[in-house]
């Protein structure tokens, strides 16, 4: 690891809450846990914060690495660093694992004090907007009143959207990227797929798996391969695998022949070997509810009309999970409201894929927005 490249060695933090948090579905979690990352320094006026909201499969790990685990490099370690478009040297960067995840936050696989045994499939659906209510806690135990800029790919752009809905006064930007309003129908049906492949499983056992010491790994497998499948463009699958085949030659049967297989099939091990089953249910979940228009009668404009923050909205051309089109939805609303809006739709081959990678003209546009986040004042 070269330490001029990255933020170096970082160590996790563990923040306890004992306040309880009522969930949207009026569930209730007494007391809960945030496992968060912190990246460069909180000048004095604490106005230099910026919080990355992790996507489906992310975390609090976000850059650096572990000085027993070297190897063990975060997943937008391309991003956040000295000198780097999220830049540490001028901004404190906080990431941290939503609840309900299984990076050591209060999740499905915690324990549950009230049974000593782990909450499995008790553990509460939760939705983005019980996450950002969580994430406003913490920056409350850290004493940041107002963020610099939330910022999040995916999953984690529609947290950082439904920051400034939720706490408008608290957030001054928003990146939105490779994110959507709301999920479409067929989002929502590759998520049920996705779903079903894991409530199917016979190991999965109503979601209380753990007391049987199994895990659903043929299901988690299969909805891992399906989400793959998705956030990869079909040029960018072409391009590195076409349609070469392992041995050579057909073998007129089952097994793994094309490498496009073996890829996918590795991918899904790899993950069934470390994510948990109910936090893989718990995220889809709240992709599919999330929807800022739905207690304004479907109206964007309206639900937009609450937003204060400045936004910088990216979109890939070749995301189609995510289209550049929903980008566009989202930028409509904030030019309705006559926010302060930027949008870059960046030429790229990688598909979804893409706000996860290095890309010259995607990393110039948020080195150059942030560099005049950093000359902005607090408010």
């Amino acid at each position: 690891m070269n330490a001029s490249n990255s933020i170096g060695i970082v160590s996790a933090k563990n923040a306890q809450f004992d306040t309880p948090l009522v969930f949207r579905s009026g569930a209730v979690l007494p007391r809960y846990e945030l496992v968060y990352e912190t990246y460069g320094k909180l000048n004095a006026a604490k106005s230099n914060a910026i919080l990355i909201c992790h996507a489906l499969s992310g975390h609090h790990h976000v850059a650096g690495y572990y000085a027993d685990q070297p190897e063990n490099i975060g997943w937008w370690d391309n991003m956040v660093g000295p000198g780097k478009p999220v830049n540490t040297d001028k901004f404190f960067v906080i990431g941290l694992n939503n609840l309900g995840g299984c990076h050591g936050s209060t999740g499905p696989s915690s324990i549950d004090p009230s049974t000593g045994q782990p909450y499995g499939a008790s553990f509460p659906v939760i939705t983005v907007e019980d996450w950002v209510e969580s994430q406003a806690r913490l920056a409350d135990l850290l004493g940041i009143r107002q963020f610099a800029a939330v910022i999040g790919g995916s999953l984690g752009g529609m947290q950082a959207l439904q920051w400034s809905l939720a706490f408008p006064e608290r957030v001054r930007n928003v990146f939105a990227i490779a994110a959507a309003p709301r999920l479409t129908a067929q989002n929502i049906a590759f998520n049920d797929v996705a779903r079903s492949a894991i409530l199917t499983d016979p190991d999965f056992h109503g979601g209380n798996f753990y007391r049987h010491n199994v895990v659903p790994t043929r299901g988690l497998r299969l909805a891992r391969m399906l989400g793959h499948i998705t956030y990869l463009s079909d040029d960018a699958m072409a391009d590195k695998f076409g349609r070469e085949l392992r041995h050579g030659q057909f073998n007129y049967g089952y097994e793994i022949e094309f490498e496009i297989e073996s890829y996918l099939r590795h991918q899904g091990d790899k993950f069934a070997s470390y994510f948990d089953a109910n936090t893989y249910l718990l995220m889809t979940k709240a992709l599919d509810y999330f929807d800022p228009a739905h207690d304004f009668d479907g109206d964007l404009n309206r639900a937009f009309a609450r937003a204060t923050a400045n936004f910088l909205v990216i979109s890939f051309t070749t995301d189609w999970r995510f289209s550049p089109q929903r980008s566009r939805e989202i930028v409509q609303p904030l030019l309705h409201n006559r926010l302060n809006v930027s949008y870059a739709e960046i030429t790229s081959a990688h598909g979804h894929d893409s706000f996860l990678l290095e890309h010259p003209h995607y990393f110039d546009v948020v080195r150059a927005y942030l560099d005049n986040v950093a000359d902005e004042p607090s408010t």
